[in-house]
């Protein structure tokens, strides 16, 4: 089922970007430079790697995004969703309302839109991720408050 999940997101991404631009566009590596992570948006030391921002001809995003042990997002929602694939490490996700649930290289998670959640590494353990976002009127997230110590590992 992960391997149809990444699948038809990438043919998403994809086939959107060609019916509305024609051509190749290619991203070298290392452009644009990686970030840090909006203190605003998230908690702990994360870093962001825009491999394709998103723009009018181009309806998605994607990024690799690391965090740091203990690091994490803010609560936030998407749109049109998001799916992310965890590519190295173990963390947590939790959609608000429901239990915190482990994720790990390897897996694959798809978030429906606007489901209000947040996701990061877990406490002893960085985590790193792919994060495909899809754009709806030109945003592709809707950020809210952070994560408290409490929600993150609750005792």
């Amino acid at each position: 089922m992960s391997k149809h999940l990444i699948a038809a997101g990438a043919s998403m991404l994809i086939s959107t970007g060609i019916a509305q631009a024609q051509g190749i566009h290619i991203s070298p590596a290392g452009t644009p430079a990686t970030m840090v992570g909006a203190a605003q948006n998230f908690s702990g030391h994360v870093a962001v790697d825009i491999k394709a921002a998103g723009d009018s001809a181009q309806q998605g995003s994607v990024g690799m995004v690391d965090f740091a042990p203990g690091a994490r997002t803010a609560w936030h929602t998407h749109p049109v969703g998001q799916l992310l694939v965890v590519t190295d490490g173990k963390g947590w996700i939790q959609q608000d309302g429901q239990a915190r649930q482990n994720i790990q290289a390897g897996d694959v998670v798809w978030i429906d839109a606007d489901v209000r959640h947040w996701h990061g590494a877990a406490a002893t353990t960085g985590m790193r991720h792919m994060a495909v976002t899809y754009l709806k009127n030109g945003k592709n997230a809707d950020w809210k408050e952070l994560v408290s110590d409490a929600q993150y590992n609750p005792r």
